[in-house]
């Protein structure tokens, strides 16, 4: 026969909230660059997400941690704040492919916990409004004619995935990427700015990123998307770089992770949240709106993706005669 006391019932109950507060209690989002570019766009979509959802009560603090394109955030969680439950840091692929080359120093792809993945962008070359650049054939063109006269701005220096972007657009169109002129700046809200201001021409950033940009009035313009097929949305009309001659297509996933003494309960608690989250009507409108498309994984199955990911940068590092990581 079985039986359950009233007294009982309550210290389930109690226990099982306790085992949820940790995670979903105090929550803050680190956004691994300065504010306006990719890393902060995640970090803004499970703010709202959680809220409007009711998984908390409280929003979500965004918190700014710029420095080496997401490098300083990952030692800091990994080293400083190791089990902070209800701390996510927003990643994306290019935070994979700068693992890969060993630029989060002496961390890799095994040393925090892989939450979620929650949607996908793709790469896009992007110039000022302005500028006399109306395809990717003519800026290609102006390369060749004379490459120091076409300055790249890039979130993150040679070998980030800003720079990888560009420089496969360049191998593609049969030039030397080692032969173009690149500006490094800390995120893609920053060298859309020195876009906008005349200091770079051409910045190789994230279609997403250029959408809410353009959305919040940025004077720029999208040549070309790295996708297999257009894009929907606002930049329905943009060719894909396939459609200009030149074929290259470059995958983004976003998503978060959390740091790597995170106990196992809150780590569940915070993949049973996105697994809840990722299968909404809401969340589905949410990622569109930041002109995310759907990609949905958590838990063991993003780590072994994560894992298979970093393999395949390592590789793609090393074709480029870049620094690998061991």
């Amino acid at each position: 026969m079985k039986f359950k006391s009233p007294l009982l019932s309550v210290i389930l109950a109690s226990l099982a909230a306790v085992s949820t507060a940790g995670a979903l209690d105090k929550t803050e989002c680190i956004a691994a660059a300065k504010p306006g570019g990719g890393f902060d766009l995640t970090c803004k979509l499970v703010q709202q997400a959680l809220m409007q959802g009711k998984y908390v009560s409280d929003p979500m603090r965004i918190t700014y941690m710029p420095g080496g394109i997401g490098a300083v955030a990952y030692n800091t969680i990994i080293a400083q704040r190791p089990a902070e439950a209800g701390t996510l840091v927003a990643y994306s692929g290019g935070s994979l492919l700068n693992i890969a080359q060993g630029k989060f120093g002496r961390y890799n792809e095994n040393d925090v916990r892989w939450v979620s993945a929650v949607g996908s962008d793709f790469g896009a070359v992007i110039v000022a409004e302005n500028s006399p650049f109306k395809s990717l054939k003519e800026l290609v063109a102006a390369i060749k004619a004379d490459p120091t006269k076409v300055v790249f701005g890039a979130g993150g220096s040679v070998g980030s995935q800003d720079w990888m972007k560009a420089a496969l657009t360049a191998r593609a169109a049969g030039l030397d990427p080692k032969s173009m002129r690149f500006v490094a700046f800390e995120g893609g809200g920053e060298a859309i700015t020195a876009l906008q201001g005349g200091h770079v021409q051409v910045y190789s950033g994230d279609a997403s990123e250029a959408e809410e940009q353009i959305k919040a009035g940025a004077k720029i313009r999208v040549l070309a998307v790295m996708s297999d097929k257009r894009l929907e949305g606002s930049l329905s009309g943009v060719p894909t770089a396939k459609e200009q001659g030149m074929d290259v297509e470059w995958p983004i996933i976003r998503g978060y992770y959390v740091g790597p003494k995170v106990s196992d309960a809150d780590y569940k608690v915070w993949v049973d949240t996105f697994n809840k989250m990722l299968a909404t009507p809401e969340f589905n409108k949410l990622r569109a709106e930041r002109g995310l498309f759907k990609f949905a994984m958590t838990g063991a199955e993003l780590t072994a993706y994560v894992k298979q990911r970093v393999a395949y940068y390592r590789t793609m590092a090393a074709d480029f005669g870049l620094n690998v990581a061991k």
